[in-house]
């Protein structure tokens, strides 16, 4: 598998699956997710919608993660991820690695050969970039080693700012 750090804009990355960092209700927010929601067009709400009506009635767990299809984006599906919530007393590192690892599981399910991620948690959920980078770059990796796990060819963190792209490079360097 290549893992690879780019800054960009993950709305307009061309990758089969992008990972929204979601909240609970799946209904669209800030940052990441308000993003991914508007340029994926209405028909992602009504998706989403379906799936609270049907399959996730509570919400997405912290950790897991479900596919839709992407919709106006480049990218054939959106694989919505919860993250932990610092601000909320959610600080357990093994739940924002769930994100990671749960998102690639989600995409091999899918066929998906590239994925691209933002940094799940960090932005309005009060995680450390570096903390973040070293948990995904580290999951990704111990995903990437189990047996299965050829499929996910490509792996790329989309950044939207100089900090993050900084702490996940140098998380790449050092392992």
């Amino acid at each position: 598998m290549r893992i690879s750090t780019e800054l960009g804009d993950i709305t307009r990355v061309d990758a089969d699956a992008i990972v929204n960092a979601s909240n609970s209700s799946l209904l669209g927010g800030g940052g990441v997710d308000g993003a991914i929601h508007a340029a994926a067009g209405p028909r992602l709400l009504e998706a989403c919608r379906e799936l609270r009506r049907t399959s996730l009635p509570g919400g997405l767990p912290v950790g897991d993660a479900v596919a839709t299809p992407g919709f106006d984006l480049p990218a054939r599906w959106v694989i919505h991820t919860v993250g932990p919530n610092r601000h909320a007393g959610e600080t357990d590192p093994a739940l924002l690695a769930s994100c990671f690892a749960r998102s690639l599981d989600v995409a091999a399910e899918l066929g998906a050969r590239s994925v691209a991620f933002p940094a799940v948690s960090a932005g309005v959920y009060g995680w450390a970039p570096d903390d973040v980078a070293s948990v995904a770059v580290r999951a990704v990796r111990a995903w990437s080693a189990a047996p299965g796990a050829d499929d996910v060819e490509d792996v790329r963190f989309v950044l939207f700012g100089e900090p993050l792209l900084a702490a996940f490079t140098r998380a790449l360097a050092e392992g």
